[in-house]
């Protein structure tokens, strides 16, 4: 499908309300189909993402019925397939999933393969099954990527040290250790989301944290909660950015998720705008631990290039194709660093970004770790997303303040993440219309 997206003819005002967390969705979803009775959620995200990861629960024997964003999931005792789970374009429903069942006790003696669509399939997967691996685990793949296969096995603990601060990797550690005897411990160099650790303990589990390291001790089982999913703050970045893009708007976003370990785009916003987001902490707001906000967002004079600093990115590393389109209608030279991992998300997402940029006529250099955007006009015309649900959105973002209307190739992507996208935008004063 194509999206047309148009110039912005007047200021953005409004309010919306994100969608449901999708990194939390994923791990209620699982956490729930794990645990012995009855799970509820609240506010769970429906979007091609998280069904799939929904739907292989299901597959595994857990009961689950859906009304909206409220999921119930009667858990506890998984059973093999002989079917292929069918993870779609969901690197964090795989990737967990492989953790949660290559040492599950039920699941001894069987196999559960774990596959997904086409660019699923070329990401990269040895980053789980070599740690995994050291665990007692046995899975198959094709070459370090997916289909996995998984033969269920007895499991020991393991003290490991990441190579890369990485969410979904310390994740399906952690929820393999629940299945080995003894303490699980996993050490990474830098900061990375603690979406698991806060939410385990929801569910009846102990996490012991430290500075950038995470330890519980198995064997463990969880027991059903109720969980309430915050806002997607990566949801919300779409509708920041288009509010300080556009020139004498005022939207108001939330409730959303404002967790300080992926907050990361709120700073960069705050260095290229200062001024421009406010935050209303609203207390007890979210069941598992989730710090939740309301966020007032004003235009500012001039969005102002800047130098990104390393240790930002991963607190931010899904908003970077975002960043990428504010920093081509930004004043001056933007540049961002230690960010290789972009490389292997959905799409390569520097080579990606920086190509449809190009087509706008943004002066963009890309770089193996990075790239500078030197800000400027942005020409309308027409782009593609790759396959990647965020390149779209970004792109659409940025072509409110272009020169014409932007058409986006490929813009079906958004539902994998973002399925109300374009009518939130909508609401907030864009034209836009979907051929």
């Amino acid at each position: 499908m194509k999206l047309t997206v148009h110039p912005a003819a007047r200021a953005l005002s409004g309010r919306v309300t994100p969608p449901g967390d999708k990194s939390v969705s994923h791990r209620a979803a699982i956490f729930g189909g794990l645990a012995e009775g009855t799970t509820h959620i609240e506010g769970f995200l429906e979007a091609e993402d998280t069904l799939a990861t929904l739907g292989a629960m299901s597959s595994l024997g857990a009961r689950v019925e859906r009304d909206g964003g409220r999921v119930t999931i009667v858990g506890g005792r998984l059973r093999a397939t002989s079917k292929p789970l069918d993870m779609g374009n969901s690197g964090t429903g795989i990737r967990l999933l492989a953790g949660a069942l290559c040492g599950h006790p039920d699941l001894f003696g069987e196999q559960v393969e774990l596959t997904g669509d086409a660019s699923l399939s070329r990401r990269p997967m040895q980053r789980i099954i070599e740690p995994l691996g050291a665990m007692g685990a046995r899975i198959g793949s094709r070459d370090g990527r997916a289909p996995l296969v998984i033969e269920a096995q007895p499991l020991k603990p393991v003290n490991r040290l990441l190579k890369v601060a990485s969410a979904q990797v310390k994740s399906a550690i952690l929820l393999a250790g629940l299945n080995a005897a003894g303490e699980t411990r996993v050490v990474e160099p830098g900061v990375s989301r603690d979406h698991t650790e806060r939410l385990l303990p929801a569910f009846g589990v102990a996490v012991e944290r430290g500075d950038c390291e995470a330890r519980l001790n198995g064997p463990a089982r969880l027991k059903a909660a109720r969980i309430t999913v915050p806002g997607d703050l990566s949801s919300a970045a779409f509708m920041i950015a288009a509010a300080a893009l556009v020139p004498g708007s005022r939207v108001d976003i939330g409730p959303v998720g404002v967790n300080p370990t992926r907050d990361g785009f709120l700073r960069i916003v705050e260095q290229m705008a200062a001024g421009a987001v406010q935050v209303y902490p609203i207390a007890d707001a979210s069941a598992g631990a989730e710090p939740v906000a309301m966020l007032e967002i004003s235009s500012p004079p001039q969005l102002v290039g800047s130098r990104i600093p390393d240790e930002w990115v991963p607190l931010a590393i899904d908003e970077f194709p975002l960043v990428m389109a504010m920093a081509a209608a930004a004043q001056g030279e933007t540049v961002i660093s230690g960010a290789g991992e972009l490389r292997v998300k959905e799409s390569d997402r520097l080579a990606v970004m920086s190509r449809q940029l190009r087509r706008l006529g943004v002066d963009v250099e890309e770089r193996p770790d990075g790239a500078v955007v030197r800000g400027g006009r942005v020409r309308g015309g027409r782009v593609e997303s790759e396959g990647d649900h965020r390149i779209a959105m970004s792109l659409a973002i940025l072509a409110l303040v272009a020169d014409g209307p932007v058409e986006i190739d490929g813009a079906e992507w958004i539902r994998t993440s973002y399925p109300d996208f374009a009518r939130h935008l909508e609401s907030l004063g864009a034209q836009l219309q979907w051929r």
